[in-house]
C-alpha cells in the first residue's frame, strides 16, 4: 500500500506564509505527477498547485505569484510554500499522487486544515 502523509497546516494571519510537506512511503513504484488540493467548507475540491515528475509547475490564477510547490523526488517528498495568504485560502488541503505500478493509481493524504484569520 502507499500512504501520503502531510504536515504544516495551522493558524495564520492574513498576509503570513506557511509550508506544508507531504511524504509518499510504502510500495510507491513510479511516483509521477504530485499536486495540491483544497476543499473550503461547502465547496468542491480544487487544484491548487501541481507537479510533474520532470519538475514542470502548474497553478490557478487565484495562486499564482503567492503559492510555490516543489519537489524532492529522493524523498518521495512534495512541498507547498504559501505567501500572502488570504482568508479566502482557508480549507483542508489535501496531498494527490498519481503512481504507477502495474497500473496508474491516484492517492490522497488525509488532509491538513489551513485557517487565514482576517
Amino acid at each position: 500500500q502507499v500512504q501520503l502523509v502531510e504536515s504544516g497546516g495551522g493558524l495564520v494571519q492574513a498576509g503570513g506564509s506557511l509550508r506544508l510537506s507531504c511524504t509518499a512511503s510504502g510500495n510507491i513504484g513510479r511516483l509521477n505527477a504530485m499536486g495540491w488540493y483544497r476543499q473550503a467548507p461547502g465547496k468542491q475540491r480544487e487544484l491548487v498547485a501541481g507537479i510533474t515528475s520532470g519538475g514542470t509547475t502548474n497553478y490557478p490564477d487565484f495562486v499564482k505569484g503567492r503559492f510555490t510547490i516543489s519537489r524532492d523526488s529522493a524523498k518521495n517528498t512534495v512541498l507547498l510554500q504559501m505567501n500572502s495568504l488570504k482568508p479566502e485560502d482557508t480549507g483542508v488541503y489535501y496531498c494527490n499522487a498519481n503512481i504507477y505500478r502495474l497500473g496508474n493509481y491516484v492517492y490522497w493524504g488525509q488532509g491538513t486544515q489551513v485557517t487565514v484569520s482576517a
